[in-house]
C-alpha cells in the first residue's frame, strides 16, 4: 500500500478535488490518503482564534460567517446528486455552528488547538463524500483516534503503530482510506497538532506505521529542484535523493519539505517520492537510502540569516570557553546553523533573532563581539566525501566573485555551505548553477 499526502492548493478547489479524486483511485490499489485543510482555511482560523484572544467575539464570527459562505459555494459544483450536496451542506452547518460556540466562552490555548484542527476535518469529510458519491469504496480513518504525540511533544510511535494496525484490521477491505494530516492528540489526550512539517510528517508516521511501500508527497511543483527556480534559470527537478542529502536541502532552504518530517521513513526504510498534482505524470523525485557517489546534486539558500563573532584573547586553551558561549544560546532556545572558531574568536549564525540583543548583552561578558544582519547561507548538497578530490573546490571557484564571511565544510559527508549577504544570493545562486550543473 502506498501513501499520498496532499497538500492544501491540491484541494484548493472543487475541480482540486475532483483531480485528487482522480489521482488516487486511477490504479484500482488500496491507497492511504493525508490530506491538509483547504488553502486559506487555516489563516481564517488562526484569524477567528487572533480575535477570540482579544475578546472579539463579533469579528471571530464575522471571519466563520465568511468562511462558512465560502465553503457554502463549493458543494454543488463538488456534488451531483441532492443526496450528497445535503449531506455535506448539513455537516458545514453543524461544523461552523461548533466554531460559533468557542465565541461564548473563555478562550485558551487549548480551544485554539481544537479550532486549527477543523480545517483537515472538513476537507476530509468533502473529499470522502465526492468519493462515495462517485461509488468508490472509501472510508473515512479519524487521525485523532491514531495520532499521538508523547510528554515530550514528539510522536508516540508505538501507540500509532498499534492503533492505526488496530484500525486496519476492522477496516478490511477499502480502496481508499483518508485521514487528516497536522492534527493529532498529545499525551493527555488533548486535541493537538504535529507543528514541523505538518501534514508530511503525518503522511511519513502513518507510513512507517502500516508500513508503507512508498510515501508520496503531492504539491504543486515537479519535486525538489537542483536550484531555487525562482530565482535561477535553467534549474531541474533532481531525478534521486538520499535521506541525508533531502534533510540538508530542507533545512537551508529548500520549502518544498521540512528538514524532521521524513524522519520515520528513513528510520523504517520507506522511500519518499515528492510529485506534481499539476504533471501527475512527472517522475517528481525519490529519496531514499540510496548514496549515488561522486555527485553534486544541489543547491539551497536559507534568508534572514545573522552573523555573531565573539573575539578574545581568553579563549586560547580555555577550558569550558565554548560551553559557556553554547549556553547562551541554549538559554534562549535559539538554534545555531553554522560555526568556526579559531585560537582567538569563534563565529555562529543564527536564523532567530528574537533574542539577538539579550544574547549579545550576555556573549560580551566572554569577548568583543561583532554581528552581521541580512545574510543568507548558500548550501551545496551531493556527495561531499572529504576523499573527493576537488569536489569542495568546484564550490569554492564558482563563488571566486562573492564576499564570503564563513565557510563550513566537513560537518556532514552531504554539504558545504557559504555565508553571504543577502544582497549577494541571486549572483551566487547562478554561478553555482553555472558551475555545477550548466556546464557546456
Amino acid at each position: 500500500m502506498k501513501v499520498l499526502k496532499f497538500g492544501g492548493t491540491s484541494v484548493g478547489s472543487p475541480e482540486r478535488m475532483k483531480s485528487v479524486a482522480s489521482l488516487i483511485t486511477e490504479s484500482g490499489e488500496p491507497t492511504f490518503v493525508v490530506l491538509s485543510a483547504m488553502s486559506g482555511t487555516t489563516n481564517s482560523l488562526v484569524e477567528i482564534c487572533d480575535y477570540l484572544y482579544k475578546k472579539n467575539p463579533e469579528g471571530a464570527n464575522e471571519v466563520i460567517n465568511n468562511l462558512e459562505k465560502k465553503y457554502q459555494k463549493h458543494v454543488p459544483e463538488l456534488y451531483s446528486t441532492e443526496e450528497f450536496r445535503k449531506k455535506t451542506n448539513d455537516f458545514l452547518t453543524e461544523k461552523f455552528n461548533y466554531l460559533r460556540t468557542f465565541t461564548k466562552d473563555i478562550f485558551t490555548s487549548f480551544e485554539e488547538k481544537t479550532i486549527v484542527a477543523q480545517g483537515e476535518v472538513i476537507s476530509t469529510n468533502m473529499v470522502i463524500n465526492y468519493l462515495q458519491e462517485t461509488g468508490i469504496k472509501a472510508v473515512l480513518l479519524d487521525a485523532l483516534e491514531f495520532m499521538r504525540t508523547d510528554k515530550n511533544a514528539e510522536p508516540d510511535m508505538q501507540y500509532i503503530r498499534e492503533k492505526l494496525q488496530a484500525i486496519m484490521k476492522e477496516n478490511e477491505g477499502y480502496q481508499i482510506y483518508i485521514t487528516q494530516g497536522f492534527i493529532c492528540r498529545n499525551a493527555y489526550g488533548e486535541i493537538d497538532n504535529l507543528q514541523r512539517g505538518g501534514s508530511d510528517y503525518t503522511a511519513s508516521l502513518i507510513g512507517a506505521a502500516l508500513p508503507a511501500e512508498e510515501i508520496q508527497i503531492w504539491t504543486d511543483i515537479d519535486g525538489m529542484h537542483n536550484n531555487d527556480p525562482r530565482i535561477v534559470k535553467h534549474t531541474e527537478a533532481i531525478h534521486q535523493l538520499n535521506f541525508e542529502e533531502a534533510a540538508e536541502l530542507a533545512y537551508f532552504g529548500a520549502k518544498i519539505l521540512h528538514p524532521t518530517c521524513i524522519q520515520p521513513a528513513k528510520y523504517a526504510g520507506i522511500p519518499v517520492r515528492l510529485k506534481n498534482t499539476m504533471e501527475p505524470k512527472a517522475d517528481g523525485t525519490i529519496i531514499d537510502n540510496v548514496l549515488v557517489r561522486g555527485k553534486i546534486k544541489a543547491i539551497a539558500a536559507k534568508d534572514n540569516i545573522t552573523a555573531i563573532k565573539i573575539k578574545s584573547s581568553r579563549m586560547l586553551l580555555a577550558t569550558g570557553f565554548l560551553r559557556k558561549i553554547f549556553e547562551i544560546f541554549e538559554s534562549y532556545q535559539t538554534p545555531i546553523d553554522m560555526i568556526a572558531t579559531s585560537e582567538v574568536g569563534v563565529s555562529m549564525s543564527i536564523d532567530n533573532a528574537t533574542h539577538l540583543n539579550k544574547i549579545v548583552d550576555e556573549l560580551k561578558k566572554y569577548g568583543t563581539v561583532t554581528v552581521d544582519s541580512d545574510m543568507c547561507i548558500i548550501c551545496v548538497v551531493g556527495d561531499l566525501d572529504w576523499s573527493n578530490l576537488g569536489f569542495e573546490t568546484w564550490a569554492t571557484d564558482a563563488m571566486k566573485d562573492i564576499p564570503v564571511r564563513m565557510i563550513s565544510y566537513g560537518g556532514s559527508n552531504y554539504n558545504i555551505s557559504f555565508l553571504i549577504k543577502e544582497s549577494d544570493k541571486k549572483r551566487a545562486l547562478q554561478n553555482l548553477s553555472d558551475t555545477l550543473f550548466n556546464k557546456k
